[in-house]
């Protein structure tokens, strides 16, 4: 048992392993299409004969690439990471959701492990702290750039 690369056409990757999941192969395992690997999908299979019997029947999906890769090497598509990843304190950020859409702010703190960030919005009369989840805001200015 391995996990083969299965190349696809660029945006198409949930497409191809939504097709290849739907076959419903007993030696298809699973197929993952993670968001930062483009025109690519993971498939754990028994072998890759029966991969190749089941991706001639797929659109847009290309070839398999030789060789198979650990589970190793794609544990880190399989774990969440948190949506104030790359935030930090005194970062310039846009508000892009939320009664506040649109209003620019300052990160004052972060809290991990709830998710959330503390901002200062930039057009208030009197400054407000907000607290709004990680993924309601867009960095646009980081201090440490």
């Amino acid at each position: 048992m391995g996990i083969y690369a299965v190349k696809t056409t660029a945006s198409q990757e949930r497409t191809v392993a939504d097709m290849i999941i739907n076959r419903e192969e007993p030696e298809i395992h699973a197929a993952l299409a993670p968001d930062s690997l483009t025109s690519y999908v993971m498939v754990e299979s028994e072998g890759n004969a029966v991969l190749e019997r089941v991706l001639e029947d797929i659109p847009h999906a290309r070839s398999i690439v030789p060789g198979t890769s650990d589970i190793s090497e794609v544990e880190h598509f399989l774990s969440p990471k948190p949506d104030v990843e790359g935030i930090a304190e005194g970062d310039i950020v846009e508000l892009i959701a939320g009664p506040f859409k649109g209003e620019k702010a300052q990160v004052q703190r972060i809290d991990e492990g709830k998710d959330q960030v503390t901002v200062e919005l930039y057009e208030a009369t009197v400054p407000i702290p907000v607290t709004v989840r990680g993924d309601q805001i867009r960095v646009l200015d980081s201090d440490e750039r």
